[in-house]
């Protein structure tokens, strides 16, 4: 499990989101979920929540840590409240959508 933790750590973190169109996300651990409205995964610096409209996976590579998506991006969030999404968040998202 050390060894695990050598190769997470040895991960750089960085965005690059160009013209709200596309996004290169460095840094990735885990993709937990995602659709065309959201992307849910884990980063080295903790969880993060991407919303737009049209999202699309174009490469996940979880041997270097990266993650490329396009579609339209409203919104990119880290998340404190210990990493998952609570249900109340979803519940609310849910009835506004």
């Amino acid at each position: 499990m050390d060894s695990h933790r050598e190769i997470d750590n040895n991960f750089n973190h960085s965005l690059q989101i160009s013209e709200r169109k596309s996004a290169v996300i460095t840094g990735v651990k885990k993709l937990e979920n995602f659709d065309s409205k959201e992307f849910f995964l884990e980063s080295v610096m903790g969880f993060i929540l991407i919303k737009g409209e049209g999202l699309e996976l174009i490469k996940l590579d979880t041997f270097q840590g990266t993650l490329s998506i396009k579609g339209k991006i409203n919104s990119f969030t880290y998340l404190e409240s210990g990493g998952k999404k609570s249900n109340k968040e979803s519940m609310i998202s849910k009835l506004f959508k």
